[in-house]
């Protein structure tokens, strides 16, 4: 069989065929909730049809671009789907991104066309259309002076057929992550690549039987991708337009929902509110979190508040949500040393742990986490050099640092640019931080090394308390030295008020350390 034949049998589907198939089979079920809206798979389909018409009429063709800027709302999934379907590759864009990074995203990555929220980002809209000459279009989800209103038009257009125009080695996403440089860099995913990721959630997750999926996160982010997920099952997706732990409480209670994705600190918030106002909670089966480890302390809060309903995701944007998962069965407080791992890898693909040379580290040695699989990204837009480094040696270096446990339960130990050398040590901060986390009294807590001319770089943990709680620094300090040795003990312990935050939930290292070392 010559090369050409075997890549034309292997050739499967794209996102397009995905949420085609996927409307053509569910018909009258209910497919998405919000904005005061509820829409069966044949109502979407019927209004993607209408965007597609609309999208094409303004000249976009197959591998065309769009970006999106908009909170979570329907119809930013209909031009979502319209563009997976239309063959267009996407630039979702995130609401808390600066006006600059912006700018330099649309150029970066030659959109044709930005589509914004007409509510809240017109200014927005108006100057990028000002500051990026590139841009062709500037439309909106409602009328906009000086944009073109795609809801107005897609309200009187007729209904493309939904005939899929992208193939699978098209790109489907470039989304934008932090940049070695300073600037974002653009993670490329093909159809193909976004596909596979998109079967292993469907396959692997602990998803309900009765699936109502609510997302309280942004759709520009991983919320978005799991909303295909839950169209292939056939479930419903619900949206709220931003967090606020008590109300997403009310409407789990009021809507009967079965899941939801989070990340660690609104697991925190609602593990507050749950104990302040009891609701019925008993439909929530799953709550999947992801995006920033979670303090194994906090975990066993969450359990006795919610019970066994949490699964953990492991993943990155260069291989999306699916790198490894610890399931509800394996959150268990009778082995509260499992709680702070990541799980175990995904059927379909290959982890390993290499050292610098690109080979194995020993049984139990720390190394960094290396991925194979379908769903790895195809590279970084426009950054050879990166793409190059990233995927040395056939392998995506995410850049985490881990061990495998004697049961092969994968556990983070840090990010690599984490790592703290101290005395000649290497120091990873997590493995502290979830010491000091045990402690009675802490809400939260960030190590970091700070530059120091007897050490190199000094140990140095940042503690929020529980309001109300005075804690001991030098207690702190003996908890860690007795748990992880005296060279690995902070030298010095400060107490804060709070940790600053990145705007996807993570704690923001990077401004962290700009801050102590301002403020030393």
């Amino acid at each position: 069989m010559s090369d050409s034949t075997e890549n034309t049998l292997r050739r499967g589907g794209t996102i397009g065929h995905l949420l085609a198939r996927a409307f053509q089979r569910r018909g009258d079920a209910e497919m998405l909730v919000g904005d005061g809206e509820r829409l069966s798979y044949t109502q979407m389909a019927d209004r993607t049809a209408r965007m597609v018409t609309v999208l094409q009429s303004l000249g976009l063709v197959p591998g065309s671009s769009l970006a999106l800027l908009s909170r979570n709302r329907i119809d930013v999934l209909s031009a979502s789907y319209a563009a997976y379907i239309a063959g267009l590759r996407l630039t979702p864009l995130s609401a808390l991104t600066s006006e600059d990074d912006l700018a330099f995203m649309l150029a970066d990555a030659e959109i044709d066309a930005l589509l914004v929220d007409d509510k809240l980002f017109a200014e927005r809209g108006r100057a990028m259309r000002e500051r990026v000459p590139t841009l062709k279009h500037l439309l909106s989800l409602g009328p906009l002076e000086g944009a073109f209103d795609v809801m107005a038009a897609a309200a009187v257009a007729a209904p493309a057929p939904l005939d899929v125009r992208a193939r699978p080695q098209d790109i489907a996403v470039i989304g934008y992550t932090g940049g070695t440089t300073g600037r974002p860099k653009g993670v490329v995913h093909t159809h193909a690549t976004l596909l596979a990721s998109v079967t292993m959630m469907a396959a692997e997750w602990e998803w309900p039987d009765d699936l109502r999926m609510l997302a309280a996160t942004p759709v520009s982010h991983a919320a978005g991708v799991m909303a295909l997920p839950v169209a292939l099952r056939g479930g419903s997706f619900h949206m709220l337009g931003g967090f606020d732990a008590d109300a997403l409480l009310g409407y789990v209670e009021r809507e009967r929902i079965s899941a939801t994705f989070l990340v660690p600190v609104m697991i925190y918030r609602l593990i507050e509110a749950a104990r302040t106002k009891p609701r019925d909670l008993s439909s929530l089966k799953t709550i999947f979190y992801g995006a920033a480890p979670m303090l194994p302390s906090r975990l066993a809060e969450g359990l006795d508040t919610f019970g066994p309903v949490f699964m953990q995701l492991y993943g990155q944007s260069e291989a999306p949500t699916c790198i490894a998962w610890l399931g509800k069965q394996q959150h268990d407080l009778r082995h509260p040393e499992r709680l702070a791992s990541c799980g175990v890898p995904f059927a379909d693909i290959e982890v390993a742990l290499l050292d610098e040379q690109l080979q194995p580290v020993p049984s139990a040695e720390v190394g960094e986490i290396c991925v194979r699989g379908p769903h790895v990204m195809a590279g970084y837009w426009k950054r050879p050099e990166e793409t190059d480094a990233a995927l040395a040696g056939g392998w995506l270096h995410t850049g985490d640092m881990g061990r495998f446990d004697a049961d092969g339960y994968l556990y983070i130990v840090d990010r690599k640019k984490d790592m703290i050398i101290s005395g000649g040590l290497n120091v990873f901060p997590r493995e502290l931080e979830d010491v000091i986390a045990a402690m009675p009294g802490v809400a939260q807590v960030a190590v970091v090394g700070l530059p120091d001319e007897s050490w190199g770089e000094a140990v140095t943990a940042l503690v929020v308390p529980k309001p109300g709680v005075a804690l001991d620094a030098q207690a702190l300090i003996a908890a860690v030295r007795e748990r992880k040795g005296a060279m690995q003990a902070p030298k010095l312990v400060r107490f804060v008020e709070s940790l600053p935050m990145t705007p996807l939930g993570k704690l923001d290292k990077k401004t962290l350390r700009l801050q102590m070392k301002a403020a030393t």
